[in-house]
């Protein structure tokens, strides 16, 4: 089954003169909530981003998920599950207490509040700041995640280092074009890795050379 990602968009905000400057960061969340938190940041006007794949739903479950979505009480929403037409998908997160956040480094102390007792926010080794995620890496990542690309897998950031890294290249064609990453001969298949470095990779099924382009590392 294709994996799938699912995020939100919201628009930054914005000085009258100048955009505020946002960054990503990776929280660790508990017990199960990392929708609860993630429906949290959307009322927070935050953007937000779960590494998730779909299941389709059918007979009971189906039927369960459909009397849920049609609760009309608000505060029971259920954001782990998404319809489509008479079809109802279930979010499944690929590292079940992964979420990323995107905002101001004025707004970290909310967030921190916000997910007291459920979660923390990453920081770096030395504990002094929060990690910063790149934006490349995350756009990266999300263009995989959400290209509809079947065969992806997900591995914890550390579990790569058993594989052998090869060239940086470049996707010229298909649902993967633009992306970015290394190649990385798994399972005795060369394929395509893309990572958020220190928390979480994806890797494509086997990608024709001719679709690809050496670029600098």
């Amino acid at each position: 089954m294709a994996h799938f990602c699912h995020f939100r968009e919201n628009p930054y905000l914005c000085t009258p003169m100048e955009e505020i400057k946002q960054n990503w960061y990776a929280l660790k969340v508990f017990y199960g909530k990392v929708f609860e938190i993630e429906a949290r940041f959307t009322d927070m006007d935050l953007e937000t981003y779960i590494p998730v794949r779909k299941e389709l739903l059918k007979g009971e479950d189906h039927m369960r998920a459909l009397r849920r979505l049609a609760t009309p009480d608000d505060r029971r929403r259920d954001n782990q599950f998404e319809q489509a037409g008479p079809l109802i998908y279930k979010r499944v997160p690929v590292v079940s207490s992964l979420l990323f956040v995107r905002a101001p480094q004025d707004r970290l102390k909310e967030i921190e509040a916000c997910v007291k007792e459920k979660g923390f926010v990453y920081k770096t080794a030395d504990r002094e700041d929060f990690a910063v995620i790149p934006d490349k890496q995350m756009a990266m990542f999300q263009l995989v995640c959400s290209s509809g690309a079947e065969g992806l897998d997900f591995f914890a950031d550390d579990d790569l280092t058993r594989y052998k890294a090869g060239d940086k290249v470049r996707v010229l064609e298909g649902p993967l074009k633009g992306a970015e990453g290394y190649i990385k001969r798994i399972r005795k298949d060369r394929r395509l890795l893309v990572s958020i470095e220190g928390f979480i990779a994806v890797a494509t099924s086997f990608i024709p050379p001719q679709f690809l382009e050496k670029v600098p590392d």
